[in-house]
């Protein structure tokens, strides 16, 4: 397993998709300073990319600016053929793409190619969204006036990006972005920055002007707070936890920026006794441990109904008996590394605490023979409302279960979080589906499914889960202002 990454890097068809240098201002930029991008699965240094400072940000912003003059007058059709070729070349290179999210991240491979392709599907499905940016007229209540209001971009926009996904949030973000007309200045996260930049030379090839799409590597804090405090930078889209989000909007006051901010997750799972189990315990595989549960849509929380708990457990376990842990570059891996320490750490406390408490374990439970940070697929049962991992996000492949017994006791639990992003329903009965799906104080509820998200669909959470929506007409808007305008009469 040690040096799998650095040799998968070597053989890629394209060995200009790894960049180090930063992407500013339409320039390739060497800084003095690094940092080090390092394999999570086995500890191994890939590469040094630039590490900017606050100098850098200035220019960066400036060059956005002065760019953004440029690409909000550009015809929307003309805009949205650049984010086509940008997602066609995104398409065309995926092999390559995928294999640098996986030495950098850790996630499986065929996870990697998907998010890829996720990704690009958001470029091009916002493409076409802003050529309908639409305005409208207003009946006038003024005699002789006429009143319109027209969607006008925002100005030059900051993404604050995630590891979990180093390239499909960032596609995400600056495909509304840059449809609407705005300019966009990515920063991605510090362990991750290498499928930004690849993205980055790929958009350059697509024809993006030089300072509508740049990509600033570095520190988070130092650049994140010149970026959010500075007054040009009128939007700012983050993805990542609720302590951090809580820290960036505080930095973002004082130039009231527009704000949409994806935070954490702590998914309930919501299983009835009327449900089809086969399906409901495949579902829950998914919703619990794609992104090797490094997911803020994963299910923290999974409610099963008393009288199908036994079975449930027994065959949720089961199955995640077969789960294979691995190198994501390693064929058949099914989970693999968390991406810090910190993350691995937080898995096993989480675990300690629950057995302290009264769980058990049903399968998993001992320290990876990989070592590192690598967590055994974990099943516990029984676990209680007052255990820790029902208060708090795990972000790993440990799932927890947890009886209930009717449809009242199941939602009053639920909704006992500050957490709002999404939640899973399971069950047969309509009524149900819709009573629950009505009360759920959740952004988004699947019903009957783990798979729910895309382009077309507006994503995001309520209360401590987040801001604002991406993706669907809803994302589009984060970047834009409505003007209103009066016509009053004139006499000829």
């Amino acid at each position: 397993m040690k040096g799998l990454a650095a040799s998968a890097l070597k053989k890629l068809k394209r060995a200009d998709l790894m960049e180090r240098r930063a992407f500013l201002g339409g320039r390739w930029v060497e800084t003095a300073r690094t940092l080090e991008v390092i394999d999570p699965a086995t500890a191994d240094w890939l590469m040094d990319v630039a590490a900017c400072d606050e100098s850098h940000v200035d220019s960066t912003v400036r060059v956005a600016r002065d760019a953004f003059t440029i690409w909000r007058d550009m015809l929307p059709i003309k805009r949205g053929a650049v984010l086509r070729a940008w997602a066609g070349a995104i398409r065309a290179n995926v092999d390559d793409l995928a294999v640098i999210i996986t030495a950098e991240q850790g996630k499986p491979l065929p996870e990697a190619k998907n998010e890829i392709f996720y990704g690009a599907s958001f470029i091009d499905w916002f493409a076409a969204e802003g050529e309908r940016a639409y305005g409208e007229t207003i009946p006038s209540h003024l005699a002789g006036s006429l009143l319109s209001v027209r969607m006008q971009p925002v100005g030059v926009s900051v993404a604050i990006t995630p590891w979990n996904f180093p390239s499909a949030m960032i596609a995400r973000k600056a495909g509304a972005a840059l449809a609407a007309g705005c300019t966009m200045i990515v920063k991605p996260a510090p362990e991750t920055p290498l499928s930004a930049l690849a993205l980055a030379r790929l958009a350059e090839e697509a024809g993006m002007p030089a300072g509508v799409f740049q990509v600033i590597t570095g520190e988070a804090p130092l650049l994140a707070k010149r970026l959010l405090e500075h007054t040009e930078v009128r939007a700012f889209s983050f993805t990542g936890s609720t302590e951090v989000g809580r820290i960036l909007l505080a930095q973002s006051a004082s130039t009231i920026k527009k704000t949409s901010m994806e935070l954490g997750g702590h998914a309930p799972f919501l299983l009835f006794e009327d449900a089809a189990l086969d399906a409901a315990v495949a579902g829950c595989m998914c919703a619990k441990f794609d992104t090797s549960g490094q997911d803020c849509l994963a299910a923290n929380r999974i409610y099963v109904q008393r009288t199908i708990y036994d079975r449930f457990v027994q065959q949720f376990a089961e199955a995640t008996a077969k789960l294979r842990v691995g190198h994501g570059l390693e064929d058949g891996t099914d989970i693999g590394p968390m991406m810090r320490p910190s993350v691995a750490e937080k898995c096993r406390e989480h675990i300690s605490q629950a057995l302290s408490a009264g769980a058990r374990i049903v399968v998993g439970g001992q320290r990876s023979p990989l070592g590192g940070n690598f967590i055994t697929p974990t099943v516990l049962a029984d676990v209680t409302d007052d255990m820790l991992i029902a208060d708090e996000e795990t972000f790993g492949p440990v799932a927890a279960i947890f009886p209930f017994e009717d449809e009242k006791d199941v939602l009053q639990r639920a909704n006992n979080s500050e957490m709002g992003l999404a939640a899973y329903v399971y069950t047969r009965d309509l009524n149900r589906a819709m009573w629950l799906s009505d009360r759920l104080e959740y952004g988004m509820v699947a019903v009957n499914t783990s798979k729910f998200t895309g382009a077309p669909i507006p994503f995001g959470g309520w209360k401590q889960s987040g801001l604002g929506r991406e993706g669907s007409k809803y994302g589009l808007t984060e970047y834009l202002e409505p003007k209103y305008v009066c016509f009053g009469s004139i006499n000829f």
